[in-house]
């Protein structure tokens, strides 16, 4: 299985960005998807999740300003980050999980830019 994850950028503080995750099998196949970051010299961090009973959880910092969904039409989950923050520059990784695992599926990273 491949992640294909798209629409990072560089946008001015306060504007808005909107990621997409497009998986090589289909969505419905995985207990949840969600999206990583990594900032320069930091941690890698769990920023969102939803889950196939479309349950989500967000990390403090993004709460209010991103929201994760799911198209199963267009077979991908998003993340739309409004009110974007320098402090949120990082890549971000989509992930998935399978059923039965706790480790996620990684895919290829998107650079997110947001100048002050």
């Amino acid at each position: 299985v491949q992640l294909q994850a798209s629409g990072g950028g560089l946008v001015q503080t306060g504007g808005s960005l909107r990621l997409s995750c497009a998986p090589s099998g289909s969505i419905l196949s995985f207990n949840a998807m969600g999206w990583y970051r990594q900032a320069p010299g930091k941690q890698r961090v769990l920023v969102a999740t939803i889950s196939l009973n479309d349950s989500t959880y967000y990390r403090d910092s993004v709460k209010g300003r991103f929201t994760a969904s799911r198209d199963n039409a267009e077979n991908t989950v998003n993340l739309q980050m409004n009110s974007l923050k320098p402090e949120d520059t990082a890549v971000y990784y989509c992930v998935a999980w399978p059923p039965r695992t706790t480790d996620p599926i990684w895919g290829w990273g998107t650079q997110v830019t947001v100048s002050s």
